[in-house]
């Protein structure tokens, strides 16, 4: 049976925009989060001086939202993660980083290693956004037990970064969880060469890899849908298959993507008996 977390929250600026510290009860690490354009008031918090690992969330060159991970060790001048997010990062036009250290201090060299390491994976297997990092880091040689604790703290480092109520980027997280409590039931849609299996989460709907879409656009298909084929271009092969799973907002505007034209996912997306997305809602508001 799963357990409920306590977050603390701490607006450090009276804004929810501003920055913002994040920790949990019985967890010696700490999150902040800092606007880009808040670092000059952010010099003077003692736990950004120290070891840790950073996320900092912008665009790339082309303006396809990104992210890049790294890690921070104390330096000589007795400067640590806030100097190093100032440095120049090259692959990305960044906005807003989102830090992991500790209370206590606790981090050297091979638990910032093995912890940039595993963010950088989970990150990539995940796929919500693209990694720039241009290299895999070096996981380490961390002992057994040190695996243990910090496999704790990235379980911690997910809740702090995945929360609505906290920082709103669920980098770490796949689209469709395989938690218990997800009983949304995988659905299938067909329209003309197309044949796509999808499934609803917390997030909206997400279209599932191996899902076979329209090659051709019809002449009414909504805009938005022709500019979700351009933005998601990458993740179709030249078979029209998707190779990755692919979030949208809402049912309706993942079947116009599959199907390239102007179609009701309520109607589209059917489960393994038949009924539509609209009448698996009806039965269950009864």
């Amino acid at each position: 049976m799963a357990r409920g977390k306590k977050i603390t929250l701490f607006l450090m600026d009276d804004d929810p925009s501003g920055r913002i510290k994040c920790s949990l009860a019985n967890w010696t690490g700490v999150a902040y989060k800092i606007p880009k354009t808040m670092l000059d008031q952010s010099k003077d918090i003692p736990a950004l001086k120290q070891s840790g690992v950073y996320f900092l969330f912008g665009a790339d060159n082309n303006g396809e939202e990104v992210v890049y991970i790294g890690q921070a060790g104390v330096r000589k001048n007795g400067e640590g993660l806030l100097f190093r997010i100032q440095e120049p990062h090259n692959s990305i036009d960044w906005s807003e980083a989102v830090m992991f250290t500790t209370t206590n201090n606790s981090f050297g060299p091979t638990e910032i290693s093995y912890l940039e390491n595993r963010f950088c994976n989970l990150a990539n297997s995940a796929g919500r956004l693209k990694v720039v990092n241009s290299v895999e880091p070096n996981i380490g040689n961390p002992t057994e037990e040190t695996v243990s604790e910090l496999e704790e703290f990235i379980d911690y480092a997910k809740i702090c970064m995945g929360s609505m109520t906290t920082f709103g980027n669920k980098v770490l997280e796949p689209l469709v969880s395989s938690k218990a409590g997800n009983n949304e039931p995988v659905l299938t849609m067909s329209y003309n060469s197309a044949k796509a299996t999808g499934k609803r989460t917390n997030d909206g709907f997400v279209v599932l890899k191996g899902s076979v879409i329209c090659g051709e656009l019809a002449r009414a298909c909504p805009n938005h849908a022709k500019a979700d084929r351009m933005k998601y271009a990458s993740s179709i092969d030249e078979n029209n298959t998707l190779i990755t799973d692919l979030l949208f907002s809402s049912p309706s505007g993942a079947a116009q993507f599959v199907a390239g034209a102007s179609v009701s996912g309520n109607i589209m997306w059917k489960d393994l008996n038949g009924k539509t997305l609209k009448e698996i809602d009806a039965q269950t508001e009864k």
